[in-house]
């Protein structure tokens, strides 16, 4: 499929390869492609959605094996996503439960303005390529011209050892919340970017910058759901024996897009349509994101499902 003429996700952000060392491991094990955005654009292709990535990697062999693990995801990568000097890594550094944290050599260089075809549906970007300059400013650029034929859906994903302070990290998670109408985020990114301030205070502040609908995710204890407009949903994850957390967010995220496609809330003219929309969508959203996490924590590393194996 050409994606330059046909109605597709595009997804912004960065890629890089997971380096995963395990729970009382000296160093890494696994090499994994990775990166939040570029996890959430994988998830969408192995549901059969058209999608497109825009990214920065490197013409080196880690930067093959990612061309090749998305390709056969079926995402397409934008042929100006070849510029950096090497491709990003993250080391993802287990712990008992099977958490991860990251530590990153991390480029993201890009430059203002990032090509749009103006078939985009619905554009994704967040995480460290939401933050990290200069190629910060060139995603929200991107993000305030798909507007006007885009929904746009944001997870702040927040990775404070490159992050900064979190005041500094709130003020830039802002920006991006302006043009978003849909966000995904944790608990954990709320508490940390705002010094643990009440959840429910927090997404209401949020949903007054312009989100039309705000999903926070809890972990063991399930995902929230508020609108703009009052509507308020919950859903509880399946009772999975967790392998790891790797990627579940992003598969997350990845599945609330897959819904909202499925819903016909794509493109500029289903924002008021999102503006009103009721708790059963809204229910029909957070169960299909839950499902789909809940395959990928079940395995290692950012594995999302297949749609075969949902059926």
């Amino acid at each position: 499929m050409d994606l330059t003429v046909s109605p597709h996700v595009l997804a912004i952000g960065e890629t890089l390869m997971d380096c995963v060392q395990p729970f009382g491991a000296s160093e890494p094990t696994n090499e994994y492609p990775g990166g939040s955005p570029a996890n959430v654009a994988m998830t969408l292709g192995r549901l059969g959605r058209p999608v497109a990535l825009h990214t920065w990697i490197g013409q080196d062999l880690r930067g093959e094996r990612i061309v090749e693990h998305f390709s056969a995801s079926h995402v397409s990568i934008t042929p100006d996503s070849f510029g950096a000097d090497h491709t990003s890594t993250a080391l993802a550094t287990l712990d008992e439960s099977g958490a991860a944290t990251y530590t990153f050599d991390f480029d993201w260089n890009l430059t203002a303005p990032l090509p749009l075809t103006g078939m985009e549906r619905i554009v994704h970007a967040g995480s460290i390529s939401s933050t990290t300059e200069p190629g910060a400013t060139a995603v929200l650029d991107a993000l305030i011209r798909a507007r006007r034929h885009a929904i746009i859906t944001y997870d702040p994903n927040a990775r404070p050892t490159l992050m900064g302070q979190p005041h500094m990290a709130l003020a830039q998670v802002c920006r991006f919340l302006a043009v978003a109408d849909v966000v995904k985020v944790s608990d954990e990114d709320i508490a940390w970017l705002t010094g643990n301030h009440d959840l429910e205070d927090v997404v209401r502040e949020w949903l007054a910058l312009g989100p039309q609908m705000i999903i926070v995710t809890r972990g063991k204890q399930g995902a929230l759901a508020f609108t703009a407009s009052g509507v308020r949903c919950s859903s509880v994850p399946g009772k999975v024996k967790v392998a790891d957390t790797v990627g579940a967010g992003d598969s997350f995220m990845g599945g609330i897009i897959d819904a909202m496609w499925s819903l016909g809330l794509v493109g500029v003219m289903s924002r008021p349509v999102l503006r009103d929309v009721d708790s059963t969508k809204v229910d029909t959203i957070l169960a299909r994101a839950s499902a789909i996490s809940d395959i990928t924590v079940s395995r290692s590393g950012a594995n999302p499902p297949w749609l075969s194996e949902l059926a």
